[in-house]
């Protein structure tokens, strides 16, 4: 007889479908259905798949803003049409010049957030104004608009953004959770407890007819200024002597001379041999891709079945990734990986155009809300990509002044090696829990031949450090079992909070047209294909 104690609690009782799009115009596909259609809107208009991503990006920064904005950085892929080589966007986090590592002094305590780093005096790497590090996703966005775009004009991108920000953010029911998740820290800020905390507490939603709007501060006059003026007033210009400004005020260090050097580079992208049939294009360096790598390499072995993914394959994967995990921790120098809490701050964006040219794009604040800190003369939400290093002197991942951190982003372009089969992209966000989900994503559509929507529903495993997997508690009994044998293991449920596993996006694109599929969990992701 089960132990009652021994059952996983429920927090839902439904179950839940998220539809696939699908056409032969393009899909844009992203975490709020919002900006997935001002991305489709651009297509329809006649942008091609850059342009599109670049309007869903600045358009996020309106209606996600806990995930994403002006204030974050992030990587993209890209793959032109008819060709076989992809380009990475690189405009991942760099310390501003004059970061100090004096200025994060340690209490001897150990800190279980996002990382299990040594405690900061105050935090001040997790939030506030030292917790910055350069804002580059204007300069990311300006860079894929610029190499891979069309001569639609910088305008015409912006614009649905501009609509979104003038509206506001909806004072919906997960938009208010998420306000009040950060709650605790916003309030120490004037201009976050101003825009999120009125009346100095959490809002919530209205009990009936439609929700109200938080007015984004100074965030649509931004947004229109770079709209007139170019992008590149964002780190020379106008907007550039504003947010310095503010920066200096709140005692942060990212100055003018930090924003006039921001440069995002294109670059080629690394690729991976998917068990000698297909290549996974990656952004490389210093986000996931080398420890997907060393998964795809490790579970080459692992021959998938024609029955699907079944318990030794499960088995097999929750062994792989803790040692590919340990090994990249190891390299690091770092102490071992806790268990993230739900509040990893990503949004993932995948578009395919009528072409079929690809673009994926992963962008963060890195923590939920990032900083916390909304520059008063912009509305800009800025990072807190400070914490991505390990406070100690010294160490392999140290604060110094222009460093760059290991990060967890992980967009990828699948093609066949030969022949002319379907192509992929896609990506998540969630953190160290990424990985995990775009390898199972790709291995049940590019192994066992899965539709979108069969791999979009089905439960998954996750692994986000060396010590433990987390199982679904929907996987069948036996694989459950498998995944005990292996490890330790911990049965969750896929929910919106706490959130176990990752929130992954997958197009895919063939002579036949293109499909696309958003998150299932999350309540405002969707794919919209563009008319004809």
């Amino acid at each position: 007889m089960t132990v009652a104690a021994e059952v996983p609690y429920r927090t839902q009782n439904w179950t839940l479908r998220k539809p696939m799009a699908s056409g032969r115009n393009g899909v844009v596909v992203s975490q709020n259905r919002e900006a997935a259609e001002a991305g489709a809107a651009i297509l329809e208009a006649g942008g091609n798949a850059a342009d599109a991503a670049v309007a869903a990006c600045f358009a996020l920064a309106a209606v996600e803003p806990w995930n994403s904005g002006l204030g974050g950085i992030g990587f993209a892929v890209v793959l032109k049409a008819g060709e076989t080589k992809a380009k990475v966007v690189d405009f991942g986090p760099v310390a501003p010049r004059r970061a100090d590592p004096s200025s994060y002094p340690l209490t001897g305590a150990m800190k279980n957030d996002l990382f299990t780093w040594p405690e900061v005096v105050g935090d001040v790497n997790i939030h506030g104004p030292l917790s910055f590090v350069i804002p580059s996703s204007v300069a990311g966005y300006a860079k894929l608009k610029e190499s891979f775009g069309t001569a639609m004009p910088v305008a015409d991108l912006l614009a649905p953004a501009i609509t979104l920000a003038r509206r506001g953010l909806a004072q919906d029911w997960y938009t208010t959770l998420k306000v009040a998740s950060s709650a605790s820290v916003l309030r120490l800020y004037a201009e976050s407890a101003r825009i999120y905390l009125p009346g100095g507490l959490p809002p919530v939603p209205p009990y009936q007819g439609k929700p109200g709007f938080f007015r984004l501060g100074n965030l649509a006059s931004t947004l229109e200024r770079l709209a007139s003026a170019g992008l590149d007033d964002f780190y020379t210009g106008e907007i550039a002597g504003r947010l310095v400004a503010d920066i200096k005020a709140l005692g942060g260090v990212v100055d003018a001379e930090d924003l006039a050097a921001c440069r995002a580079i294109v670059r080629d992208a690394p690729t991976i041999d998917w068990r000698g049939t297909h290549l996974v294009h990656t952004a490389g360096g210093l986000t996931a891709a080398p420890t997907l790598e060393a998964v795809v390499e490790g579970m080459d072995a692992t021959r998938p079945g024609a029955e699907g993914p079944d318990a030794a394959w499960f088995a097999s994967l929750s062994r792989v990734m803790r040692e590919a995990y340990a090994s990249r921790l190891e390299g690091l120098g770092a102490a071992k990986a806790a268990t993230e809490p739900g509040d990893t701050c990503t949004t993932h964006l995948t578009v395919v155009d009528g072409e079929g040219t690809l673009v994926t794009v992963t962008t963060t604040l890195l923590s939920s809300m990032g900083s916390r800190v909304v520059l008063p003369d912009t509305g800009v939400l800025m990072n807190n990509g400070m914490m991505w290093f390990d406070p100690r002197p010294g160490s392999a991942n140290a604060i110094a002044p222009g460093a760059r951190p290991l990060c967890n982003m992980c967009p990828v372009i699948v093609t066949p090696k030969t022949g002319s089969g379907p192509r992929f992209a896609g990506g998540a966000s969630g953190g160290r829990r990424i990985l995990a989900s775009v390898y199972q994503m790709l291995a049940w559509t590019v192994d066992f031949g899965m539709g979108l929507e069969e791999a979009a529903h089905r439960p998954r495993i996750d692994v986000s450090g060396p010590d433990q997997t987390s199982a679904d508690l929907r996987l069948p009994a036996d694989t459950l079992a498998a995944l005990e044998a292996a490890g330790p293991v911990v049965v969750v449920e896929h929910g919106v909070l706490p959130i176990n596993f990752a929130c992954p996006n997958l197009v895919r694109v063939d002579a036949e047209g293109a499909q696309g599929i958003s998150d299932v969990i999350s309540p405002w992701s969707a794919a919209v294909a563009a008319k004809g």
